[in-house]
């Protein structure tokens, strides 16, 4: 007889599959943040906070599938060939980077900074292109495929920042940022951040992620004039001087005032 842990017929409590569905999210995700080098198993249930034998059997799963691979010697983990294939058929519909591409290069040209494109999925900004300045010294808290919870990087500040003020109450009631960020994530310190970011039209990290890495970020609204997108700089604390933030501020937001009436008629209008 088939098991029914994981079944449901309609009008039947759905939670045991969406359960399921939530677990395999998170690890997938989890694994999407590690380098080049994958991760191990244990690694995988500390990001995820699930038991040890359970991310196993779930990976063992996806690999019968291809959406995860394992290197046989070392034990590690990786994103498997299904997720690429699928990655490029969404690509068709989803993929915005294009239209992205030239305000970022126009970003790292202008300011020699590093200069990104984000994007938010549900309460988290993942980083979707990477192009860095001329200026030598450099801040690699941000790269391609990185992602923060709303309200930590400044990608994530400017996001949350235009959110109803419902949305953002809600948020700050179910998140603890404190325990992995520090106390200058705490729901208040964040409210204020996100006040004056309003007021100026962008968002101001000061190195709150990591000492002596600083980043500015305009939010970019699609047709639904919801915060969507960002477009950041980063950089180390000496060029984010009180002096040349304000140009540093004009700069993303002309862009991303322009980037986001590309993508309202563009691919940013299928979402």
């Amino acid at each position: 007889m088939a098991s029914t842990e994981w079944t449901y017929d309609d009008g039947m409590d759905a939670t045991p599959a969406a359960h399921l569905v939530g677990r395999i999210s998170a690890l997938v995700r989890a694994l999407s943040t590690v380098n080049e080098a994958g991760a191990g198993t244990a690694e995988l249930a500390r990001a995820t906070s699930l038991p040890r034998p359970t991310v196993h059997r779930l990976l063992a799963s996806l690999a019968e599938e291809g959406f995860v691979d394992r290197d046989r010697r070392s034990g590690r983990w990786f994103l498997g060939p299904e997720l690429y294939l699928l990655g490029g058929v969404a690509g068709i519909r989803y993929d915005i980077t294009r239209h992205a591409r030239e305000s970022v290069h126009r970003l790292a040209a202008l300011t020699g900074e590093s200069a990104f494109f984000s994007a938010r999925r549900g309460d988290e900004t993942v980083c979707l292109l990477r192009e860095d300045g001329d200026f030598p010294i450099r801040s690699f808290v941000l790269y391609e495929g990185a992602r923060f919870p709303l309200g930590v990087v400044s990608a994530g500040l400017a996001a949350l920042s235009f959110l109803d003020d419902t949305e953002i109450d809600a948020y700050l009631a179910s998140r603890d940022l404190v325990d992995r960020w520090g106390p200058a994530h705490a729901p208040d310190a964040v409210r204020e951040r996100i006040a004056q970011t309003r007021i100026d039209g962008y968002a101001v990290n000061p190195g709150l992620v990591v000492e002596g890495s600083w980043g500015m970020a305009a939010a970019v609204f699609d047709h639904a004039g919801q915060p969507a997108w960002a477009l950041t700089v980063t950089g180390v604390e000496t060029r984010f001087r009180a002096e040349r933030r304000p140009e540093l501020g004009a700069l993303l937001l002309r862009e991303a005032h322009a980037l986001g009436r590309t993508l309202k008629t563009g691919a940013g209008a299928r979402r």
